[in-house]
């Protein structure tokens, strides 16, 4: 069966993410850019290769109703008329999720209880047992978005978020305020940096968990995204008949893999932080020949040599800690170092040492060219969750790293 999958995405990833799904299905794939996400027309296998292989999809929405709604018995209405026992069986699970824009409804958790109920009674009246409620790791998860008229229900075929790549320890500490992997693939694709011989080298100095590196190096070895994680529709009934076909896919998947074309290195001030990362870096698939796929330093960005004559720098710098010098006594000097000053050091760091070098650096500041004192090639508006960010594109050419001349001095002025 064939519908329109919907794939959310973050806010200016678009057109970015209509690029992707192009270059995996192919132009004559109908896909549309749309607010908040990219509408492609697909089929099961469709689905199963764009919850594997996108890297900058929230989750792949299979769409079942669309209507309009005023209150909570036409939402059960809408979803009791779908055929239940054709995606799942009574002895599974379902849990309802709710996103409302302008909605008049009261209650969003109310609106959930009546489209469960929905799908229990008619799992009740087809097999004669209802199904149970799991908030965890349901077998259906459905997704139901309220506009202010118009109510459409989506079975979730993802599961877990996509950014969920499978290799964090949940566990273990993340880092300070982590990077999602779906934002740093979009931060190299804006970057247009895939790995390529002719992309160079790429860098980023205040690496933290890893993120950046790591979601570049998966790339540089074409390892799928999804390869170390399972999906929803594997457990639900449409898709049983494709079971080999997804066994094909995932092999498929795993017989590409590469070595990288091009050196990556990341490092971080905190070497708590960058054996972090290289252990996340493990995890994430980089092992055996591909174990050097990352160059991980301890080194501070702001005095770190450049691994290479030219390439590409991605980076989401920190605050606090980690971007203080290690026994500079800086954190006493200035309270462990403001931002603004951070930013003024590194520019003046690569103005020294990085001609040659572009630089793609996310940030809240919107005036971080006049604190860098460097003027921007591009800047492209990205979302860090509810912060809206820019990536500022700096190009660092030969000659940028010359001093303003001091002014001369002044005559005294005479008797």
């Amino acid at each position: 069966m064939k519908a329109d999958l919907f794939l959310p995405c973050a806010q200016g990833v678009e057109a970015l993410l209509a690029q992707e799904c192009e270059g995996l299905l192919g132009v004559a794939t109908r896909v549309l850019p749309q607010r908040g996400g990219v509408s492609v027309q697909g089929d099961e296998r469709v689905a199963m290769r764009l919850n594997l292989e996108s890297r900058l999809a929230q989750r792949v929405l299979w769409p079942l109703a669309h209507a309009p709604y005023r209150h909570e018995l036409e939402l059960y209405e809408l979803a009791r008329e779908i055929d239940w026992a054709a995606w799942i069986t009574p002895q599974q699970t379902l849990r309802v999720d709710v996103t409302a824009q302008r909605s008049p409804l009261k209650s969003l958790n109310f609106a959930a209880l009546r489209v469960k109920d929905a799908v229990c009674d008619a799992l009740r009246d087809a097999t004669g047992e209802r199904p149970s409620v799991d908030t965890h790791a349901p077998d259906l998860p459905l997704a139901l978005h309220l506009t202010a008229t118009h109510a459409t229900l989506y079975v979730d075929t993802s599961g877990e978020a996509l950014f969920k790549r499978g290799w964090r320890d949940g566990g273990a500490q993340k880092g300070e305020a982590p990077l999602k992997e779906t934002l740093a693939a979009a931060m190299l694709a804006a970057a247009d940096w895939q790995g390529r011989a002719e992309d160079g080298p790429l860098l980023d100095p205040c690496c933290g968990a890893g993120t950046i590196a790591i979601e570049a190096a998966q790339i540089a070895c074409a390892i799928a995204p999804g390869a170390l994680r399972r999906f929803a529709f594997e457990r639900l009934l449409p898709w049983r008949e494709h079971q080999s076909g997804w066994r094909e896919m995932r092999g498929a998947a795993r017989e590409r893999v590469h070595a990288s074309a091009v050196p990556i290195f990341a490092g971080d001030v905190s070497f708590r932080m960058t054996d972090f990362a290289a252990r996340n870096a493990e995890r994430a698939g980089l092992t055996g020949a591909l174990k050097g796929a990352i160059e991980f330093k301890t080194a501070d960005a702001l005095q770190r040599p450049p691994p290479a004559s030219a390439g590409t720098m991605v980076l989401n710098p920190p605050y606090g800690e980690r971007i203080e010098a290690r026994g500079s006594g800086r954190q006493a000097a200035d309270g462990g170092g403001s931002p603004e000053q951070f930013y003024a050091a590194l520019a003046a760091h690569w103005k020294r040492h990085y001609a040659g070098w572009t630089a793609w650096v996310l940030a809240p500041q919107m005036k971080l060219p006049t604190l860098m004192r460097l003027k921007e090639s591009r800047r492209v508006p990205l979302w860090n969750g509810p912060i809206e960010c820019r990536l500022f594109r700096f190009d660092m050419v030969a000659g940028s790293a010359r001093e303003r001349p001091a002014a001369a001095p002044q005559a005294a002025p005479g008797p």
